[in-house]
């Protein structure tokens, strides 16, 4: 009797065939905390829900400096490791930014094309003088989701409206109610339900903006 030859293997999952890459979402940090910070970790974790996240530190961080380099070594540090992150990538990508690392995902979008931004606390008021660094936003050609805290000092929503009013890209808003800079509520342990929530919401909403650009 002649060997019988093993049936061939099943084609790969309808799905799989030609679906295209996961959105990669480049999640930049504030002035003040690095990736490995538990806020920035804990981020990273629910992002991983809506696409692939690629954590990015700046070199102050990584040289163990408290201070900021100027805005133009900071865009460049995060046009680098961009150019690293996208290699081999064909899906959409996001610049998701803490505060700072948002301000910065702004500037480099200007001459970066991106599918999408998202500011997580956007510092639209300079802490240190009081003014309203709204230049870049009323430039941006990028659709961009602002997430921001009723109670967030550097970012009053009624300066953020005032704005938007003047933007040209598309823009959405997600308000936390209750929340400071960095979307936590007040109460500590005690309303640790409430900023569970919270948390899930926001992310709803980023998932929504990444499904539309």
């Amino acid at each position: 009797m002649p060997p019988v030859s093993p049936p061939p293997p099943p084609p790969p999952p309808p799905s799989t065939v030609s679906s295209p890459s996961r959105p990669l979402l480049l999640l930049a940090p504030g002035a003040g905390a690095p990736s490995s910070s538990p806020w920035m970790r804990a981020w990273a974790g629910r992002l991983g829900q809506v696409g692939r996240v690629v954590p990015l530190d700046y070199p102050y961080m990584k040289a163990g400096r408290r201070m900021p380099d100027r805005l133009p070594a900071l865009v460049a540090a995060h046009a680098a490791a961009l150019t690293e992150a996208r290699a081999g990538h064909d899906g959409p990508i996001l610049l998701v930014g803490k505060s700072m690392g948002s301000r910065v995902g702004c500037h480099l979008s200007l001459d970066t094309p991106v599918s999408g931004l998202i500011c997580l606390g956007y510092p639209l008021v300079a802490a240190s003088n009081g003014a309203v660094r709204d230049e870049v936003l009323v430039a941006l050609r990028t659709p961009v989701l602002f997430v921001q805290g009723t109670r967030d000092p550097l970012c009053p929503l009624d300066h953020l409206e005032r704005v938007r009013a003047r933007m040209t890209a598309r823009h959405e808003l997600h308000v936390v109610d209750g929340g400071d800079h960095s979307l936590e509520l007040a109460g500590g342990k005690s309303a640790r339900e409430a900023q569970e929530e919270s948390d899930r919401a926001v992310l709803e909403a980023i998932r929504r903006f990444v499904e539309s650009v």
